[in-house]
Protein backbone atom coordinates (compact mmCIF):
# COMPACT_ATOMS: atom_id res chain seq x y z
CA UNK A 1 0.00 0.00 0.00
CA UNK A 2 1.31 3.29 -1.02
CA UNK A 3 -0.78 6.36 -0.24
CA UNK A 4 1.70 9.64 -1.49
CA UNK A 5 2.14 12.76 0.00
CA UNK A 6 2.57 14.00 -3.18
CA UNK A 7 0.24 15.88 -5.18
CA UNK A 8 -1.84 13.34 -7.56
CA UNK A 9 -0.60 15.19 -10.31
CA UNK A 10 2.95 13.69 -10.42
CA UNK A 11 1.18 10.58 -11.14
CA UNK A 12 1.19 8.74 -14.21
CA UNK A 13 -2.17 6.61 -15.01
CA UNK A 14 -0.95 3.41 -13.66
CA UNK A 15 -0.09 4.96 -10.49
CA UNK A 16 -3.19 7.12 -9.91
CA UNK A 17 -5.46 4.34 -10.72
CA UNK A 18 -3.47 2.17 -8.35
CA UNK A 19 -3.56 5.55 -5.57
CA UNK A 20 -7.42 5.52 -5.92
CA UNK A 21 -7.93 1.62 -4.78
CA UNK A 22 -5.30 1.95 -2.50
CA UNK A 23 -6.57 4.79 -0.76
CA UNK A 24 -10.16 2.84 -1.13
CA UNK A 25 -8.80 -0.38 0.82
CA UNK A 26 -7.74 2.89 3.28
CA UNK A 27 -10.65 3.79 3.83
CA UNK A 28 -12.19 0.44 4.44
CA UNK A 29 -9.51 -0.37 6.55
CA UNK A 30 -10.13 2.71 8.92
CA UNK A 31 -13.73 2.10 8.98
CA UNK A 32 -12.79 -1.67 10.49
CA UNK A 33 -14.51 -2.93 7.61
CA UNK A 34 -11.66 -5.61 6.59
CA UNK A 35 -9.32 -7.85 8.35
CA UNK A 36 -5.91 -7.07 6.34
CA UNK A 37 -3.32 -3.99 6.29
CA UNK A 38 -4.63 -2.84 9.82
CA UNK A 39 -1.32 -2.38 10.81
CA UNK A 40 0.47 -0.71 8.20
CA UNK A 41 3.02 1.92 8.41
CA UNK A 42 1.25 4.40 5.75
CA UNK A 43 -2.20 4.50 7.73
CA UNK A 44 -0.61 5.51 10.62
CA UNK A 45 -0.49 9.29 10.07
CA UNK A 46 -4.59 8.74 9.05
CA UNK A 47 -4.97 6.74 12.39
CA UNK A 48 -3.13 9.69 14.44
CA UNK A 49 -5.84 12.36 12.71
CA UNK A 50 -8.26 13.36 15.01
CA UNK A 51 -11.24 12.28 12.46
CA UNK A 52 -9.12 9.41 10.85
CA UNK A 53 -11.95 8.79 8.09
CA UNK A 54 -12.35 12.03 7.16
CA UNK A 55 -8.77 12.68 6.64
CA UNK A 56 -8.94 9.87 4.05
CA UNK A 57 -11.96 10.93 2.68
CA UNK A 58 -10.24 13.97 1.96
CA UNK A 59 -7.08 12.52 0.50
CA UNK A 60 -9.43 10.31 -1.89
CA UNK A 61 -11.22 13.28 -3.23
CA UNK A 62 -7.79 15.11 -4.08
CA UNK A 63 -7.11 12.07 -6.32
CA UNK A 64 -10.76 11.91 -7.35
CA UNK A 65 -10.29 15.55 -8.64
CA UNK A 66 -7.51 15.05 -10.48
CA UNK A 67 -8.83 11.82 -12.07
CA UNK A 68 -11.46 14.06 -13.26
CA UNK A 69 -9.27 16.42 -14.53
CA UNK A 70 -7.35 14.11 -16.88
CA UNK A 71 -11.34 12.70 -17.65
CA UNK A 72 -11.44 9.92 -16.21
CA UNK A 73 -14.47 8.23 -14.09
CA UNK A 74 -14.10 7.65 -10.73
CA UNK A 75 -16.60 7.10 -8.47
CA UNK A 76 -16.96 9.91 -6.31
CA UNK A 77 -19.76 8.17 -4.29
CA UNK A 78 -17.36 5.51 -2.96
CA UNK A 79 -15.64 8.12 -0.42
CA UNK A 80 -16.93 9.03 2.87
CA UNK A 81 -17.62 11.91 4.71
CA UNK A 82 -15.29 14.88 4.06
CA UNK A 83 -15.58 17.79 6.25
CA UNK A 84 -12.34 17.98 8.10
CA UNK A 85 -9.60 20.49 7.76
CA UNK A 86 -7.59 19.94 9.89
CA UNK A 87 -3.85 18.67 7.98
CA UNK A 88 -1.36 16.20 8.69
CA UNK A 89 1.93 18.16 8.63
CA UNK A 90 4.44 16.16 6.60
CA UNK A 91 7.99 17.31 6.37
CA UNK A 92 9.74 18.56 3.41
CA UNK A 93 12.40 15.76 3.53
CA UNK A 94 9.64 13.27 3.18
CA UNK A 95 8.45 14.91 0.39
CA UNK A 96 11.72 15.27 -1.25
CA UNK A 97 12.13 11.22 -0.58
CA UNK A 98 8.81 10.64 -1.88
CA UNK A 99 9.49 12.60 -5.33
CA UNK A 100 12.95 10.84 -5.88
CA UNK A 101 11.16 7.65 -5.01
CA UNK A 102 8.38 8.62 -7.92
CA UNK A 103 11.13 9.74 -9.98
CA UNK A 104 12.75 6.64 -10.34
CA UNK A 105 9.90 4.14 -10.46
CA UNK A 106 8.77 7.01 -13.51
CA UNK A 107 12.15 7.03 -15.65
CA UNK A 108 11.44 3.35 -16.55
CA UNK A 109 7.94 3.17 -16.75
CA UNK A 110 6.13 6.58 -18.08
CA UNK A 111 9.41 7.73 -19.56
CA UNK A 112 7.09 11.70 -20.49
CA UNK A 113 5.75 11.50 -16.75
CA UNK A 114 8.78 11.72 -15.51
CA UNK A 115 10.06 14.46 -18.57
CA UNK A 116 6.83 16.00 -17.37
CA UNK A 117 7.34 15.90 -13.56
CA UNK A 118 11.50 16.65 -13.36
CA UNK A 119 10.43 20.18 -15.06
CA UNK A 120 8.91 21.63 -11.49
CA UNK A 121 10.68 24.43 -9.83
CA UNK A 122 8.19 22.87 -6.53
CA UNK A 123 6.86 19.62 -5.01
CA UNK A 124 3.48 20.12 -4.13
CA UNK A 125 1.94 17.83 -1.88
CA UNK A 126 -1.58 16.18 -2.01
CA UNK A 127 -3.61 19.11 -0.37
CA UNK A 128 -4.47 17.18 3.06
CA UNK A 129 -0.67 17.37 3.97
CA UNK A 130 1.29 20.20 5.53
CA UNK A 131 5.13 20.49 4.55
CA UNK A 132 7.47 21.52 7.78
CA UNK A 133 10.94 20.92 8.69
CA UNK A 134 11.78 17.82 9.59
CA UNK A 135 13.36 14.14 9.03
CA UNK A 136 11.80 11.64 6.72
CA UNK A 137 9.12 9.83 7.82
CA UNK A 138 7.85 12.69 10.36
CA UNK A 139 4.11 13.87 10.77
CA UNK A 140 1.93 14.93 12.66
CA UNK A 141 -1.82 16.21 12.95
CA UNK A 142 -2.41 20.46 12.77
CA UNK A 143 -5.75 22.55 12.93
CA UNK A 144 -6.41 25.23 9.86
Amino acid sequence: MRLWSLHPQYLDTQGLVALWREALLAQEVLKGNTTGYKNHPQLKRFKEHPRPNEAIAVFLLAVWKEAKRRGYRFNLEKIGARKTKIKIRITRRQLQYEFKWLCRKLKKRSPRQYRLITSQKKIRPHPLFQPVKGPVEGWECIKP
